[in-house]
């Protein structure tokens, strides 16, 4: 039975892809990758024989109808996208005419944008008694955000937000988050095309000078903004330590030590 998977290409290193999804790739039939966000280095374990298509002038029905139409006898299809299928990748709208065409899915996840600029980056997403939660989210453009979703009302937890889709909104993100109650000297950091081999670019700055700075750097897609109360933590002089690896905190692996009197 022919089947179609959905699998994230990652982040844009062709290193940074799963190993599952490369072993997918080296057996493929027939691949769709979106050639606007994907390197085509990520089909490079494709087998000679197979088809190979770029999606980026394709609409949404014309993506689902070249997937229907390799999906013919014991083919294995594969619909390559950019970071994690299951975030902003339009799965669901993809998945639905193939289950009424009866055609089996499954999905490979991927190291998503956010992830891989925080690694490149050096900096961590969550620190204890700073920060414990990370939102993802987008600022509102051409498509609405759902009620209760604007960055003002996101941006009052004042924890750790990471924008996708959103580089060219970088106005709104100020405006939003100063009415959220942060402030204008508050760390932002954007990664272009992070893990891209020798086209990634990190800006650091503040809600106040980060827009000059990427209009200055050419920064006006494919790049993720982190605005996070733990950013630069690696350059403070002291931080608050993970009780887990704390010599005097116990778990089911190491007992406490004993506190010398």
């Amino acid at each position: 039975m022919a089947k179609v998977w959905f699998v994230g290409a990652g982040p844009g290193d062709p290193e940074l892809i799963t190993l599952k999804a490369q072993k997918l790739i080296a057996q493929a039939d027939a691949i769709l990758y979106a050639g606007s966000l994907v390197s085509q280095a990520a089909t490079q374990w494709a087998r000679p024989a197979c088809v190979i298509q770029d999606s980026k002038g394709m609409t949404l029905a014309e993506i689902t109808d070249w997937l229907i139409a390799q999906s013919v006898a014991e083919a294995t299809v594969i619909r390559l996208q950019t970071g994690d299928p299951s975030l902003y990748g339009a799965l669901i709208e993809m998945v639905q005419p193939l289950d009424q065409a009866g055609i089996e899915v499954g999905v490979v996840p991927g190291v998503t944008s956010a992830m891989a600029s925080a690694a490149c980056a050096v900096e961590s997403l969550t620190l204890p008694e700073m920060t414990q939660t990370v939102i993802f989210s987008r600022v509102e453009g051409r498509t609405p955000m759902p009620e209760g979703e604007s960055l003002e009302e996101l941006g009052r937890h004042h924890c750790t937000l990471c924008l996708y889709l959103s580089i060219t909104l970088l106005q709104k993100v100020r405006t939003g988050l100063l009415a959220a109650g942060w402030q204008d000297d508050a760390r932002i950091v954007v990664v272009h095309k992070a893990s891209w081999p020798e086209e990634q670019q990190i800006i650091r700055g503040t809600l106040a000078t980060i827009k000059e700075q990427c209009k200055q750097a050419g920064i006006n897609a494919q790049a993720m903004i982190i605005v996070s109360p733990a950013l630069g933590a690696r350059q403070w002089p002291e931080i608050k330590k993970s009780k887990l690896y704390d010599a005097q905190f116990s778990h089911r692996f190491r007992k406490a030590s004993q506190i010398q009197e």
